[in-house]
């Protein structure tokens, strides 16, 4: 999956590409765009603390400067490249498909790999004039790059035309000299569509290919199956999860339940993760075919007739699709869950294929949850399920639902009030021991103040609202640094519901800062985050010290009596286990017989340099874990006082045998030392990512033999966090 057409590097929120466009599936935290003209590149890079972001130049032989910090380390690249049944499935329906006279078109070339396999396929003979010819087409200039560092090394520089331009842009006759015979393309994400791939086809279909052309891949057929889960009911139904719940709370009150809601969309997960809550409630079946030999068409529909093999309850469809590379429909490959034993449900197996595909997270399987509480079926029943697709994502309808859908989907695009949010951030807000402790955190903070002034530092309605809810008295100013307006439509929106007036609830949402004209001279009693920043889920733990940075700059404006929460940050460690999520990111070598070892560095590979970068991950979806250690504080952030640079040292004991691949680390975030209330966004905690700090090489653990010293430095200048280990006993 590499960047191509007009998408660069994702920043933070997951945004959907415009026709003809593509995105590495990995979050990062800053993207970079480029003038060809002058060799200088502009990266967009986020202060985690500030949460400001700047653009800095970068000159070109810095980008050539292996020795600087990986620019492209927070991308799937390194994932992908790994991939080794992907790439023997290419290896294979290229050999097959590529003759020595093919004119070969590579979209999204990425490191070149593809069109090195075709350059090869075309053999070595290069005294006929009618040789075959190989043109790359990759927009992103730093991997345009890489990959000719990539074909210089394996002496493939002279057979492959590079072109950095968006392959919408090119033109036979003037980047090309005519029209190819041959399209090889990977430009597939885990929903299949949303990188573009029908504008990309149908583009190449009309300007740059011949009438009869050859593609690898031949065709795409996505598949799903109906599951029962009530850990996937909570990851979208706040309104049924919240109704459980008697704190008086109404975040999504009867009448309004998809105010809070997750986009109607599929959501790529690690679904073996799920295997033993999952419920399978029908066998795999068909929804749609895609073939890369013809032009595609920009929407479809199907109508699915599905039998139900059990009772139950239908909360979600888990889809996933198979790729035929070659046209005989001998190589395939699959994303889907392990517990799918052949890539083609009710046939036999075929040679191949490998039904023990290897973790990767490049490509996973999507969940689309149903809606509300899910769709009661009975064993036998036929269940109508209504597919569509568009250019860029396909969705599905129960038809028993149908009709309220389409009363949500318009309500969401006619109301600003309508707040989307994450999956994750769902089942926070529905989660009643979450709950329980913040409104215990709240009370004790507001006990004995008479009509207190609250600022909401962060995007949290939950807050905004718990505030005015539990003190009639208080006044609440909520900065919606994210939000916005939208959090302001939100909170009147929702006043009635839960017993306040909006005239003591006030949105500030502007770049300068918060003043005491603001305020009425009033200063601030209660200061209080989650902390959350609408948007920033993907981001490593501590993005959510911009708290931090916002409390240091109201210092003057704080009451001495103020109650800060939370209080503390503590930063933690635990070792692990996680050999699929290792070997996703080790260094390359050799990749189907071409040399990769010069791309490590820059993509952050295991072992590839002193230090391996950091970087956010759900750890209970990185495929087989096992905790090796106790949990240890490396370093406390006290909020109490203004924002400052800090460090820390712990020693980390090995308790458990195994072979340790690195360390998770997250923030317990204390919200008040007197009661103890601490929240947790450890390992153990599914609704937040943790940073991981993978080792260069794995380490062989016997328990009471060996030891690891772990060290934490946290710069307030520029918001970043380091964690190196620097001893090992």
């Amino acid at each position: 999956m590499r960047c191509h057409l007009q998408t660069l590097i994702r920043i933070i929120s997951v945004v959907r590409t415009p026709a003809g466009g593509k995105h590495p599936s990995s979050k990062a935290t800053s993207r970079t765009m480029s003038t060809q003209s002058t060799g200088v590149m502009f990266q967009l890079k986020v202060n985690p603390v500030s949460g400001n972001t700047e653009w800095v130049v970068i000159e070109e032989e810095e980008v050539n400067d292996v020795s600087r910090e990986p620019m492209l380390a927070t991308t799937s690249y390194l994932d992908m490249l790994n991939d080794s049944p992907r790439n023997k499935a290419y290896r294979a329906a290229i050999d097959k498909t590529v003759s020595k006279h093919s004119h070969v078109l590579d979209i999204g070339s990425g490191t070149g790999l593809l069109s090195m396999m075709a350059a090869r396929a075309m053999g070595d003979d290069d005294s006929s004039s009618s040789k075959g010819t190989v043109t790359a087409c990759e927009s992103y200039m730093p991997m345009v790059k890489l990959m000719k560092k990539v074909l210089r090394a394996n002496n493939m520089n002279h057979k492959i035309r590079v072109i950095n331009k968006r392959s919408d842009e090119l033109e036979v006759g003037v980047d090309i000299a005519s029209r190819a015979d041959v399209l090889v393309s990977e430009i597939l994400d885990s929903e299949l569509l949303g990188e573009g791939l029908i504008p990309t086809l149908q583009h190449a279909h009309d300007k740059l290919l011949v009438e009869n052309y050859q593609t690898v891949p031949y065709r795409a057929t996505t598949y799903g199956q109906l599951v029962e889960s009530k850990n996937l009911w909570k990851l979208h139904d706040l309104f049924n999860n919240e109704a459980n719940v008697a704190d008086k709370i109404h975040l999504v009150p009867k009448g309004k339940e998809s105010i809070l809601q997750v986009k109607p969309q599929q959501f790529a997960m690690h679904c073996d993760a799920l295997g033993e809550e999952i419920r399978l409630l029908s066998e795999p079946f068909k929804i749609f075919e895609f073939d890369f030999w013809k032009r595609p068409d920009s929407h479809g529909e199907t109508q699915v007739h599905i039998k139900a093999t059990n009772d139950g309850t239908v909360h979600a469809v888990i889809s996933w699709w198979v790729l035929q590379l070659d046209e005989e429909g001998k190589i395939f490959y699959s994303t889907s869950p392990k517990w799918i034993t052949s890539p083609l449900p009710n046939s036999g197996s075929l040679s191949s294929y490998s039904g023990t595909r290897d973790w990767c997270d490049h490509w996973k399987q999507c969940v689309w949850f149903t809606k509300g509480k899910g769709l009661p079926v009975c064993k036998d029943e036929d269940v109508c399920m209504d597919a569509t697709h568009t250019d860029i994502s396909i969705s599905y309808e129960f038809t028993a639902q149908s009709s309220t859908s389409k009363v949500d989907h318009h309500e969401l695009s006619s109301q600003d009030s309508h707040i989307t949010l994450s999956p994750e951030r769902i089942a926070v807000y529905g989660d009643k021991h979450w709950r329980l402790s913040m409104l215990k955190a709240i009370n004790h903070a507001l006990k004995g103040k008479e009509s207190p002034l609250c600022v909401i530092a962060d995007d949290s309605v939950f807050l905004s609202v718990a505030v005015a809810h539990a003190s009639k008295a208080s006044r609440v100013i909520s900065l919606f640094p994210g939000l916005g307006d939208k959090g302001f439509q939100y909170l009147q929106a929702v006043a009635d519901d839960n017993g306040y007036s909006m005239d003591r609830v006030q949105v500030i949402n502007k770049r300068k800062q918060l003043t005491m004209n603001d305020t009425h001279q009033n200063k601030v009693d209660l200061f209080i985050a989650e902390p959350f920043y609408f948007g920033a889920e993907g981001m490593l733990p501590w993005h959510g010290l911009q708290f931090w940075s916002k409390r240091t700059m109201l210092d003057s404006m704080l009451s001495e009596d103020v109650c800060i929460m939370p209080c503390k940050g503590i930063l933690k460690a635990c070792a692990m286990s996680l050999p699929d999520l290792w070997r996703s990111r080790r260094a390359l070598e050799n990749i189907e017989g071409f040399d990769h070892t010069m791309v490590n560095t820059t993509l952050g590979a295991c072992g590839s340099s002193s230090e391996n970068p950091l970087f956010p991950f759900f750890i209970w979806q990185c495929g087989e874990i096992k905790k090796l250690s106790d949990t240890y504080t490396i370093m406390e952030f006290d909020f109490l006082k203004p924002l400052s640079s800090c460090h820390g040292t712990t020693k980390v004991e090995f308790t458990k045998a195994g072979v340790c691949h690195g360390f998770a680390l997250w923030i317990d975030w204390v919200m008040d030392s007197s009661t103890d209330i601490v929240m947790s966004t450890g390992p153990d905690q599914r609704y937040w990512k943790q940073g991981m700090k993978l080792l260069a090489e794995p380490l062989k653990i016997i328990p009471g033999t060996c030891s690891t010293v772990i060290e934490a430095h946290f710069d307030s200048s520029s918001g970043e966090l380091s964690v190196n280990n620097i001893d090992r006993l």
